[in-house]
């Protein structure tokens, strides 16, 4: 149709340009640090680290002398100065927004600045090229029709004094579409913004299953919930009911392995009928990292022209406390990295506590496999979250459920030594609970097929015994998630946590509700 040809030719626009940065990474990624560090030098930050003028650091070897690798608590203190309206901080000019982030690895929220640069550069052109190229994969896909249902989080903007404006990223970025895109997004502002996460759900239902829903984009859980609150309120059977036009849905946050079943089952397929696409992407509250570029593919080309630079931290440098950081040509494929950024938001060589695999250098492809804080290896297993939500679904296909949430954490014997990994599991609702025995065997075994240090540490229950599962009822983890004010959509669970107390959290709700 002419609308939809129309917008195929307009949104290819882009992709010449992201093909060129995708299979040019070394002038792409050039072309940004030069841009960034001509910001810099007009920056407090910079001339506190002995950056005055762009000769000071042009070449990366300098830049890397001159600013450490930092966490967000190195980065706060500027953060909070920008957020109480000084100019030329972090980024040249005043930042006005700040995005909360949308981890739960501690109860403290973290502000990331977010500048008109990023936003324009990052977000939105992020989201233009991954349409771009999934238009020149799909050329019969029919997706400007139609609406784009997009899930974000749970606030709206709130103004912080005189100067900053706080929220989700994802109120930021609504609150600022271009208009192509607003056109096309559903609910409207009224709802996308509201902050009762449960009204929010049944507001959304309400105000979409009537809808041409073309795209759906948003955290795998809360999508999955929304759709089941669709099918309740409209009495259809499957999705494909009521919106028969669908064609992408754009997932990210959490991995997806452990919610595809989930997906298949409300999207069933049918005899005659096209399948629907999943696009995986990396959109952070720091950037626009990454998207899944190729259909065929199961990992995400990192976006090198779109004002962010990357570096990686080796595995054996984390506990570092100056680690050295690589830049892409140095990483090799099929090795670990904490990631590393510098961006046109003014965030400086941080590490955003994700782990990243190097599957492919040309173009530069990663999977996200867990979190620096994240993950299991309390005896050499080193499990990470790539592992669990694989062996998960393997558990839900195997056992014909539908897991809803989880996580995990070791074990300790009274003297203090890890003896096992205990996982709490909620499934979806409607769907069979198996029992802890069965849970617990079937997810010993794939993690066993998964993980190699794992099966090894399993040996004769020599150094591990086998887990334990817990099954948690309906709503366990939502009621943990709105305790800690992450109620919502943007907001996920952490999926491995050494501490334990967020798994013994999770406990306690259950426990509270009983």
């Amino acid at each position: 149709m002419l609308g939809n040809h129309i917008f195929h030719r307009l949104i290819g626009v882009r992709l010449p340009r992201l093909l060129w940065a995708q299979h040019r990474p070394a002038d792409a990624q050039r072309g940004v640090f030069l841009g960034l560090i001509h910001g810099l030098a007009s920056t407090d930050y910079g001339r506190a680290h002995g950056i005055h003028h762009l000769s000071d650091v042009s070449r990366r070897k300098d830049f890397v002398r001159a600013l450490p690798v930092v966490r967000y608590d190195e980065l706060k203190p500027w953060i909070e100065r920008a957020m109480t309206g000084e100019e030329d901080v972090l980024w040249p000019g005043e930042t006005k927004w700040f995005a909360q982030s949308s981890g739960t690895t501690t109860d403290q929220f973290k502000w990331l600045p977010v500048t008109r640069d990023a936003l324009q550069r990052g977000h939105y052109r992020g989201g233009k090229d991954l349409l771009a190229q999934y238009c020149a994969q799909v050329p019969e896909a029919q997706l400007y029709q139609g609406k784009h249902l997009i899930l974000g989080g749970s606030s709206a903007l709130v103004h912080d004094g005189h100067h900053a404006v706080k929220g989700d990223l994802s109120a930021i970025i609504v609150n600022h579409l271009p208009p192509w895109c607003e056109a096309r997004r559903t609910p409207d502002k009224a709802i996308a913004l509201m902050d009762d996460w449960t009204s929010k759900v049944d507001a959304i239902a309400e105000a979409t299953m009537a809808e041409d829903v073309r795209i759906l984009a948003g955290v795998p859980s809360w999508m999955a919930l929304v759709c089941q609150r669709v099918l309740e309120k409209s009495g259809k059977s499957d999705l494909w009911e009521v919106w028969p036009n669908l064609w992408l849905y754009m997932h990210g946050g959490v991995g997806f392995a452990p919610y595809r079943r989930t997906f298949e089952s409300l999207l069933p397929p049918r005899e005659g009928r096209r399948s629907i696409h999943y696009v995986e992407t990396y959109n952070a509250s720091e950037g626009f990292f990454a998207f899944q570029d190729d259909l065929g593919r199961d990992d995400m080309a990192l976006l090198m022209d779109h004002g962010i630079f990357y570096e990686f931290v080796p595995m054996s440098e984390l506990d570092n406390p100056q680690p050295e950081a690589l830049e892409f040509r140095e990483v090799e494929v099929g090795q670990t990295y904490a990631l590393v950024v510098s961006t046109n938001a003014g965030v400086w060589r941080l590490m955003v506590g994700d782990l990243v695999t190097i599957t492919s250098k040309i173009p530069l492809r990663i999977q996200v496999v867990g979190r620096v804080t994240s993950h299991l290896n309390v005896v050499g297993e080193e499990l990470m979250a790539q592992n669990a939500d694989r062996a998960w679904a393997e558990v839900a296909q195997s056992l014909e459920t539908e897991v809803y949430n989880y996580t995990g954490a070791p074990r300790f014997d009274d003297a203090g030594k890890p003896v096992a990994h205990r996982w709490v599991v909620e499934f979806q609702p409607g769907r069979p609970a198996p029992s802890s025995a069965k849970l617990g065997a079937e997810l010993d075994r794939w993690l066993k097929a998964f993980n190699g240090d794992y099966q090894a540490k399993r040996t004769d229950d020599l150094i591990l015994q086998a887990p334990q599962v817990d099954v948690v009822p309906e709503g366990t983890f939502d009621r943990w998630l709105a305790e800690h004010g992450r109620l919502g959509g943007q907001h996920k669970v952490p999926r491995l946590d050494a501490s334990g107390s967020i798994l013994e959290g999770v406990l306690a709700c259950a426990r509270a509700s009983a």
